[in-house]
């Protein structure tokens, strides 16, 4: 019984990682010539780390079916924000 658990939470665990690998990339202003736009996202959050705010960026975008993203504005703080131009 205790087999069958570890092997079904290891599956699932293995399927959490590679959706994480399947969110979009941040790129420079240089890497988006070419690419085609899809639309723009923005993100807020209190009190957490920049790492946190491309994590959101990323995923949100992945959701919207973006392969990359591209910041066009950050402000910090005591609250944070962000927007981001889309690109497939």
């Amino acid at each position: 019984m205790k087999t069958k658990l570890t092997i079904a939470a290891l599956s699932l665990l293995s399927v959490l990682s590679f959706g994480a690998n399947a969110a979009a990339q941040q790129i420079s202003s240089e890497q988006a010539q070419g690419m085609q736009p899809m639309g723009s996202i923005s993100v807020s959050q209190v009190g957490s780390a920049p790492m946190d705010m491309r994590h959101e960026l990323s995923q949100k975008a992945a959701e919207k079916g973006a392969s990359a993203y591209r910041i066009t504005e950050a402000r910090t703080g005591d609250q944070w924000h962000a927007t981001a131009e889309l690109y497939k």
